[in-house]
């Protein structure tokens, strides 16, 4: 049964030791709720949450979410998932397990708990789009049985399985499709071209270009995403998602090169490789709903936030 306190909110985020779902804890800890943070630290991080251990509205759980879960909270965010080519396909099946029965115990949990849940999609649902910007009522345009398919359809199974508790179990859902972010507490290693460029310009390294660099990509600051999180979990109920929530301003990834290039000063060349098996050739947001619905569109331009990146990941070189 739904907790009925009057006090502040007790919130559950999982894979809350993530970039950002350690950003999402800090926002709502600012605000005044308590969270549980739970991660099994596959690619979150300690160093991420490890100001927050003193605080005591901060409880951290180690914990997979493929196994379920017994807490007694009143909102749920479901961010438990690796996110990035190297590590969702590091070990597929899990990444597959963990989008799909972690979907599953956390919407079972909030059945019980009968509260809300947020679950964090991604654009990769759109695959490699025919439409462009991609728009939430675009089925996509997804390869099934490739590499990236563990993550693409485990987050499309999980939409699936939202949708189908919302509306056969009558769980109040928000789901938000996430497009490129990035900001600090990236992790160095992940592979997302954002942190790729950035590590390998500070070290003077050739910066890895897959294709002709002529792919684009629209990159949110993590500040704006969590700001859209927040949005949209307190909307009413009946506006369930899915929402894409994004940066529209699109750049091709050579552009990105170079902007990096400039403003740290490297001495890095780029390295032109093939590209990989169904890496998208475009992926932009329409942003239309969220800004209808949430009041919401991004602050942060790519510069401003790059700037910020940069500084963060000096401390990994230096």
């Amino acid at each position: 049964m739904a907790r009925n306190y009057q006090s502040r909110k007790r919130i559950l985020v999982t894979g809350g030791a993530g970039f950002l779902g350690s950003h999402l804890i800090d926002r709502l800890l600012e605000r005044g709720d308590e969270v549980v943070c739970v991660d099994n630290l596959f690619t979150g991080a300690k160093r991420n949450i490890e100001h927050l251990h003193a605080n005591p509205s901060f409880e951290f759980m180690r914990h997979d979410v493929c196994f379920p879960l017994y807490v007694e909270v009143d909102e749920i965010y479901n961010l438990a998932c690796p996110a990035s080519p190297i590590h969702y396909q590091h070990d597929p099946v899990q990444t597959t397990k963990t989008s799909v029965i972690g979907a599953i115990n956390m919407l079972g949990l909030a059945k019980r708990l009968k509260c809300k849940i947020f679950q964090a999609s991604t654009s990769e649902v759109y695959g490699d789009p025919h439409v462009h910007p991609q728009t939430e009522d675009y089925w996509g345009n997804v390869n099934p049985i490739g590499i990236r398919s563990c993550y693409d359809e485990g987050k499309r199974c999980a939409e699936t399985l939202f949708f189908d508790y919302h509306r056969q179990l009558g769980v109040e859902v928000k789901v938000a499709r996430i497009f490129n972010t990035y900001g600090p507490r990236m992790h160095p290693a992940d592979g997302r071209v954002v942190s790729n460029f950035i590590m390998q310009a500070l070290k003077d390294e050739p910066i890895t270009m897959y294709g002709d660099g002529s792919q684009t990509r629209s990159f949110c600051y993590r500040d704006d995403l969590v700001e859209g999180f927040l949005r949209l979990m307190d909307t009413a109920p009946d506006v369930t998602g899915p929402v894409n929530i994004g940066n529209p301003n699109e750049f091709t990834i050579r552009e990105l090169a170079e902007l990096v290039i400039e403003m740290t000063g490297s001495r890095s060349t780029l390295d032109y490789r093939p590209l990989p098996q169904d890496d998208p050739m475009q992926r932009q947001p329409n942003i239309t709903v969220a800004r209808d619905k949430l009041g919401w569109e991004p602050k942060v331009q790519l510069r401003e936030g790059l700037e910020r990146t940069i500084e963060y990941f000096r401390d990994f070189v230096n």
